[in-house]
């Protein structure tokens, strides 16, 4: 099987997400676990010859932070922190994301300026390559001093407590620990720390949403394109010349796409009676242009993200130098997590009004795209549950980052609520597939409407490919199970290019 090491390299978010989505084991190269030993070394050398305070290592923890804690109970110490902190509640997070959790939070840990032990590291990745999947819950993280109660919650099988999920089956941290034949790791100083003090919550759910918003935009430009063609529309705002002068990447890369989907359509080639189109369709360009342009924005933001090192404090072995500091704020995260989420409802958005256009009646469609309107009811529905799904993403689109709440006795008096920017926009995107299902339901099927004529190959074959899904409506039936196919086919079927590049 294939082995993809973890060596102080610098991770593509292109090349996380492929060796993730494969069946890839991940190990420990050999510059990672010499910077992981050396730093563990000179902690211990530390420890044993100062009598310095230094935060989280021989102090308590948050406003405790001029507590001396004594040599001989810092085991203990960190112990305390893991269980004290599990504080989660809510839904339990998907699994997906927290094995991506697993692997964030060992590339963070495997610089070396954590202090972790190899063997802590290492019983992380043995947890990765097993499909053993701790249980953590989606609230409590304020998304600063790290996502300390979901993180805690990924710690805790580590000391053969909390809870885990393999092969379908739910065992406690002791249980699973027994059944391997492994020992609890005993925490060393400042390790619970390392463990809970990072942004690998937020982190995860930014990866996941970021795969899964270019896998929209990539596809809705196709699905978009199909609508333009039902609808019978123009052509010319997709031109390169027009798009060029504004000179937005995003912008100019739509409508080549668009101009690509649709070139040898007989529908969009012919002569067309009306000067204009609306808005909905007119400017494709510009809105899913935009979205894109915020994706790539984000993209960047994320991937530092994942190379970075979020703990604190954080060990300069070479520089002898342990510094107490903010790495641990999610607010790099917590902007374009909110920003994700504000792009792509709008993508969400428009493409709702384009279905309203499609069911309208207009342009020599009939009403909700079924014969003998009046007796059916067609697609009128099916619109209805897009607008009230449009309508929940603009609720959700309320920034998150722009909240705190003072936690700790006030030491820690400003926080990002990126876990909970993390959350919504998981839920926005969710979103955004039955939106975009919603849209290739009632493309496909005023599309039907233009025949004889034909639109391009790509778009034909796509409607194809859909028709073995979902058949064309000819009277009224359970349209939630159409619905539902065409969910289904937009996440698992329909996929150009994971990436939109």
């Amino acid at each position: 099987m294939e082995t993809y090491y973890i060596d102080n390299q610098y991770i593509s978010i292109l090349e996380f997400e492929k060796f993730f989505n494969s069946n890839a084991i991940v190990s420990l190269g050999e510059n990672a676990k010499k910077s992981i030993v050396a730093c563990r070394e000179y902690l211990n050398t530390k420890l044993e010859k100062s009598t310095d305070l230094i935060y989280g290592i021989n102090t308590g923890f948050g406003s405790l932070c001029n507590t001396a804690i004594s040599n001989t109970d810092l085991s203990q110490l960190q112990v305390n922190l893991v269980l004290s902190h599990a504080c989660g509640m809510g839904d339990e997070v998907p699994k997906d994301i927290v094995r991506r959790m697993l692997l964030l939070k060992v590339i963070g840990l495997s610089k070396g300026n954590s202090g972790v032990q190899l063997e802590t590291i290492e019983r992380l990745l043995f947890f990765y390559n097993e499909h053993i999947t701790p249980i953590i819950y989606e609230q409590g993280s304020l998304g600063a001093s790290g996502d300390l109660a979901p993180l805690a919650h990924l710690s805790l099988p580590l000391i053969a407590e909390g809870e885990v999920e393999f092969e379908g089956k739910r065992f406690t941290g002791a249980e699973i620990t027994k059944k391997f034949n492994l020992l609890p790791i005993k925490l060393q100083s400042k390790e619970g720390l390392a463990l809970l003090n990072g942004t690998q919550f937020m982190s995860a759910y930014a990866t996941s949403c970021i795969a899964n918003s270019n896998h929209l935009w990539k596809n809705w430009n196709l699905i978009a394109s199909m609508s333009l063609d039902a609808f019978d529309g123009r052509i010319n705002p997709f031109q390169d010349n027009v798009n060029s002068i504004r000179n937005h990447p995003g912008q100019i890369e739509t409508a080549k796409l668009i101009r690509q989907y649709l070139e040898g359509s007989e529908i969009i080639s012919k002569i067309k009676e009306h000067v204009q189109d609306p808005y909905s369709f007119r400017c494709i360009p510009q809105v899913h242009g935009a979205t894109k342009d915020t994706l790539d924005h984000c993209s960047l933001v994320i991937e530092r993200e994942i190379n970075a090192v979020t703990d604190n404090p954080t060990l300069f072995p070479e520089e002898d130098d342990i510094v107490s500091a903010g790495n641990f704020h999610g607010q790099p995260l917590a902007l374009i997590l909110d920003f994700m989420a504000i792009a792509m409802a709008e993508m969400g958005s428009i493409s709702e009004r384009r279905i309203y256009k499609l069911i309208s009646g207009s342009r020599g469609l009939p009403p909700f795209l079924v014969a003998n309107p009046g007796l059916n009811s067609g697609l009128m529905i099916a619109q209805y549950t897009c607008a009230s799904i449009v309508s929940q993403n603009k609720q959700l689109c309320t920034p998150a980052s722009i909240d705190t709440i003072d936690s700790s006795n006030g030491q820690e008096d400003h926080v990002s609520m990126g876990a909970n920017a993390a959350t919504k926009l998981a839920r926005v995107i969710e979103n955004c597939f039955a939106i975009q299902g919603i849209e290739l339901l009632n493309a496909a099927q005023a599309l039907d409407f233009r025949r004889p004529l034909k639109s391009s190959q790509k778009i034909e074959n796509l409607h194809a490919t859909f028709r073995n899904e979902v058949s064309f409506l000819v009277a009224d039936r359970n349209t939630s199970l159409d619905m539902k196919a065409a969910l289904n086919f937009v996440k698992k079927s329909l996929k150009i290019d994971s990436y939109g590049r």
